[in-house]
């Protein structure tokens, strides 16, 4: 698609990175196959390729307006195009760039501007979240409804399922906290940690470590998200660079499709660009290591039959962003359940980062279809990869949802979850 850059943008390393970006869409269409919010609302401007000509007119000179931002607001940023795209177009980068523009050249109304500032400022830094979460278990009665929804109820924590592994081990390897996971689910990690330690490999913690920037670079704020890169890359070179860890785990498939492109985001910082470089190659999924794992002790490892079914939910994230991973269906298999594949796999359950927080409404639709797919065929738990998922749809599901380690950690004879 060819786009003729307007003066603000020519020369420009914003406006030809955004013109090459461009270039490579054949305006085909098939990417609106695909795309959730252009099979709820059958709007093209609500599609992906609608959504590039609207960038497209951004960056010829065409002045945006409160519509042009609406309907880019309303993309989930899913990435299912991007695997349906056959000529590679990577919409979400482009989209990173066209909103940024438009957003400056749009000015939110104030109330909306204090709402998304509030969001990423609070989502995005682990000790703000907790604090704001604890605070809002308490008065929630009085919270509004968009807010109410979204905090989960307190219960007491399981000190069973909170355990780590207190054996020194040869093999070792880092782990990333997160910024939400810590304080919904810290069952993840310590699930995770029992699984490895289950095969000799001991995961460890480090307590400068944090969000790993996508809150913010997705919300407006790529500055905010290279501070907390370099912060996790600070963190953890020690370990790096003596050579002591041989990977950082990865239990939030979001997580990971931010860190595996670090390189990238710091790839014009002369003091970072080579470590993030080599922090994206040591990121790995968890689901990478437990097979590579299982691979070595083949017939060795045999869990017992489960008969128990599972609902896979793999995370656009997971589907779309990651580029090593193992599918979730195969792992659950391997730890003696019985994994049912849902119809429309492919579509967003609504959650997206920060989503289903500034548009509830399509949120909640797109959650509403993908449980009747998942739980049309009555399983006993709902298996994911990524904690905004797990708890968005746990919000609505009639049946436990949970990270499938958590599932894999119960298969070893360790705590149930749920």
């Amino acid at each position: 698609m060819h786009t003729s850059l307007s003066p603000e943008f020519l020369n420009t390393e914003e406006g030809e990175k955004a013109k090459d970006l461009i270039s490579k869409c054949v305006h085909c269409g098939f990417c609106n196959a695909t795309c959730p919010t252009y099979q709820l609302l059958g709007d093209e401007l609500d599609g992906p390729r609608g959504r590039i000509y609207l960038m497209k007119e951004v960056f010829e000179g065409g002045k945006p307006t409160r519509v042009t931002q609406e309907h880019l607001d309303r993309c989930l940023t899913c990435r299912a195009c991007e695997t349906t795209c056959p000529s590679g177009v990577q919409y979400s980068q482009l989209l990173d760039l066209g909103k940024a523009v438009v957003d400056r050249k749009v000015e939110r109304s104030r109330p909306e501007q204090l709402w998304r500032w509030a969001v990423r400022e609070v989502v995005s830094e682990p000790k703000r979240f907790q604090r704001a979460l604890n605070i809002g278990q308490r008065v929630k009665p009085v919270l509004p409804k968009v807010l109410k929804e979204k905090l989960p109820p307190r219960t007491p924590q399981d000190s069973a399922a909170l355990q780590w592994p207190t054996a020194k081990r040869e093999r070792q390897m880092l782990v990333l906290e997160g910024c939400v996971q810590p304080a919904l689910s810290p069952e993840i990690n310590a699930a995770t940690a029992r699984v490895l330690d289950h095969f000799g490999i001991q995961l460890v913690r480090v307590d400068n470590a944090g969000c790993c920037g996508a809150v913010r670079h997705h919300n407006d704020d790529k500055a905010g998200a290279q501070e907390q890169a370099r912060r996790n890359i600070d963190a953890w070179w020690p370990f790096i660079d003596s050579g002591a860890v041989e990977a950082v785990v990865m239990t939030a498939s979001g997580c990971g499709a931010e860190v595996q492109d670090y390189g990238m985001l710091l790839e014009d910082d002369p003091a970072y660009s080579a470590k993030a470089q080599r922090v994206a190659e040591l990121s790995k999924d968890i689901s990478v290591i437990v097979a590579q794992e299982l691979e070595r002790l083949g017939s060795d490892f045999e869990p017992r039959d489960q008969q128990t079914a599972v609902a896979i939910q793999e995370p656009c994230t997971f589907q779309h962003a990651l580029r090593d991973k193992v599918s979730i269906a195969q792992l659950m298999e391997r730890f003696g359940y019985t994994p049912q594949i849902p119809k429309d796999a492919h579509l967003c359950c609504g959650s997206a980062g920060t989503y289903s927080i500034f548009q509830p409404q399509l949120s909640k639709q797109l959650r509403a279809n993908k449980l009747d797919n998942l739980l049309q065929d009555g399983p006993r738990y709902v298996a994911t990869a990524n904690i905004g998922c797990q708890t968005h749809l746990a919000e609505a599901s009639e049946v436990p949802v949970l990270h499938w380690i958590e599932l894999a950690d119960q298969a070893l004879g360790n705590p149930k979850q749920a």
